[in-house]
């Protein structure tokens, strides 16, 4: 397999992956909400069991995914984050411009 390739099937993977978290982090806050909600010892209950049991492997979870990203960007030889990129994106924006006034 290419480098190219290993770092499409990467972000894909991150994709899902964050998409996931995303998920179970909404769970997480509705879980905390029900536990308000309920109040009492079942809902003392339910907000440990997400703090101490539940979050840490989301967040575990959450941290894998992030550096699989990194990894894909390696892969790919992306530069999301850089200057370069940004006066790249500028650059071609202003042509669009240009030649559209025309």
């Amino acid at each position: 397999m290419t480098r190219k390739k290993i770092g499409d099937i990467i972000n894909t993977i991150f994709g899902w992956g964050i998409y996931i978290c995303l998920f179970a982090g909404g769970i997480t806050f509705f879980g905390f909400l029900f536990a308000v909600i309920i109040g009492g010892g079942t809902g003392e209950a339910i907000a440990v069991f997400l703090h101490k049991q539940y979050f840490p492997i989301i967040i575990r979870l959450a941290s894998f995914i992030i550096i699989l990203g990194l990894i894909g960007m390696y892969l790919n030889k992306e530069q999301a984050l850089s200057l370069v990129t940004d006066k790249k994106e500028a650059d071609e924006e202003l042509e669009r411009f240009k030649a559209e006034e025309k």
